[in-house]
């Protein structure tokens, strides 16, 4: 694997705060809904060489405060994510991949969402509970103060994972049941009387003030408690935006006026402007709190993109990858990572532990469950005995190393439909293969295998040329079903499990 690293100017100011003598970094997981791989002017992608290769929406997009903190830490171009957004959520909390933690699609707050006698009646609707171990129960445990600012989904509405404080969170700010706001304007109280109304910010009712901007002051507020009471935090940084609706953000809408994308396009460069700035906005509150040296930060999308830049699933944020939000495409599930200390400074105790080179890339495969080992392995914390954790601890390669220990792996299941398609399909790639499976499918319509170092773009299945790899990649997909205690969709009662194709000539 190939990585790249530039050089960058490291600042060097000791530290104002020190928490009751722990030394342990503060942490922040800034989580961005819907963001596509390429809704950033930061290159996620790179050429032949590994080096940084630029598509025309990182033109389109203005971001410097990633620009900031990429240039400052590591990026990683094969970054995934569930391909919908309660289980890519519950899988950071947990460390675990959807298909064991059976959260496999985006929970309704209202009802059970699937179609009766199809979807597996054992998926896990009901999300998270209080007798969860989640990323927060066990940081709260090592003295951190934890931190809910922003869309939460973790389950529906009167069940307990509606209020992220009921599995470790000591405070919640804007976080429910609901998916998405109503309006993410102050002047029509953020949806208040909907039942999309975002809870908790009351006092920017009848203001001008953008949903982005009252999460990010709240985030503010919550931090300096934190540091009041002499304690290390754990912010869980999660943002409505740039899901829809596609209220344009009037702060940034004269940057993108008289393009030539439409008005729904313009609006959502805004939101992404917007959470761009709450980026820029909470790295430097905590480096004017002399805290930035102590702080590490991941930037992260929950799913592919849905920017409405087309109507088709072949054209989206996520392009030259194919696919959106939802889809069984790469862009479905590749998603914008960042991770880097607030101000790097090589002297710093904590950055010592895990020094990352400034503007470098990875291409290992990196997931949205390995969040929870590395951060429990920085802080000096495990998970309790029992609690299986699929996510690999990304130390070494957040540091600049190689680790032949790394699986570059990826499971996406999900046994539903989508937007009136009978997706029902499971995805898996390890190394530069990936194969799909769709349950509903007949005969070789079932199976589809690429070559992604080749053919990104997904445009080429092999399942027919290559059938040799295809088995072995289906044995593979199954060999990881089954360790996980995966369900399946169902038809006529009788349950669909992957059919692996037989051996050549047997």
């Amino acid at each position: 694997m190939k990585y790249w690293i530039t050089t960058a100017f490291i600042c060097v100011v000791s530290s104002a705060h020190v928490f009751a003598g722990s030394g342990k970094p503060n942490i922040i997981i800034f989580l961005i809904d819907d963001m596509g791989l390429m809704d950033t002017s930061v290159p996620m992608l790179t050429d032949e060489n590994g080096r940084p290769k630029r598509y025309p929406l990182n033109e389109w997009y203005r971001t410097p405060g990633m620009e900031r903190l990429a240039k400052q830490g590591v990026r990683f171009s094969n970054f995934y994510s569930h391909n919908v957004c309660s289980p890519t959520r519950v899988s950071i909390m947990t460390g675990q991949n959807s298909a064991r933690h059976r959260t496999t699609d985006w929970i309704n707050p209202y009802k059970k969402n699937g179609r009766n006698g199809i979807v597996p009646s054992e998926w896990n609707w009901e999300g998270l509970g209080k007798g969860d171990v989640t990323l927060p129960t066990v940081l709260r445990q090592h003295d951190y103060t934890t931190i809910h600012v922003g869309k939460a989904h973790f389950g529906p509405d009167k069940h307990e994972g509606a209020d992220p404080r009921n599995f470790g969170f000591d405070a919640n700010i804007g976080g429910s049941a609901i998916g998405h706001p109503q309006s993410y304007c102050g002047r029509k109280n953020y949806g208040k009387g909907s039942r999309q109304a975002v809870p908790h910010l009351e006092k920017y009712h009848g203001t001008d003030t953008f949903l982005t901007e009252a999460l990010t002051l709240e985030a503010k507020t919550e931090v300096d408690k934190a540091l009041a009471a002499g304690k290390p935090f754990f912010l869980y940084m999660s943002h409505y935006a740039v899901h829809a609706p596609f209220n344009s953000d009037p702060r940034f809408a004269a940057n993108y006026q008289g393009s030539e994308k439409n008005p729904k396009a313009q609006a959502y460069a805004t939101l992404i402007a917007g959470i761009d700035k709450s980026l820029g906005d909470l790295t430097d509150h905590i480096e004017a709190k002399g805290i930035a040296e102590n702080t590490l930060i991941f930037f992260l999308g929950d799913n592919g993109g849905d920017a409405p830049l087309a109507g088709t699933d072949d054209i989206s944020s996520s392009a030259p990858l194919r696919g959106r939000k939802g889809s069984k495409w790469e862009g479905g599930v590749r998603v914008p990572f960042i991770a880097a200390w607030a101000k790097p400074d090589p002297e710093n105790k904590g950055q010592k532990k895990l020094p990352i080179p400034a503007g470098s890339i990875r291409q290992e495969i990196g997931t949205c469950y390995d969040l929870f080992p590395t951060i429990l392995e920085l802080v000096g914390a495990s998970a309790p005995a029992g609690h299986a954790v699929d996510g690999q601890n990304l130390g070494r390669l957040l540091t600049g190393q190689s680790d032949s220990e790394h699986r570059n792996e990826f499971l996406n299941h999900y046994p539903h439909p989508r937007r009136g398609e009978s997706h029902f399909f499971t995805a898996w790639r390890t190394g530069d293969w990936k194969v799909r499976y769709e349950y509903f499918a007949e005969g070789n319509d079932r199976y589809a295998l690429y070559d992604l170092a080749n053919d990104p773009s997904e445009s080429n299945n092999l399942a027919a040329k290559n059938p040799e790899k295809l088995r072995s990649m289906m044995l593979g997909m199954v060999r990881e079903l089954e360790s996980r205690n995966a369900v399946y969709p169902v038809k006529d009662g009788q349950t669909l499990a992957p059919v692996i194709p037989k051996e050549k000539n047997s």
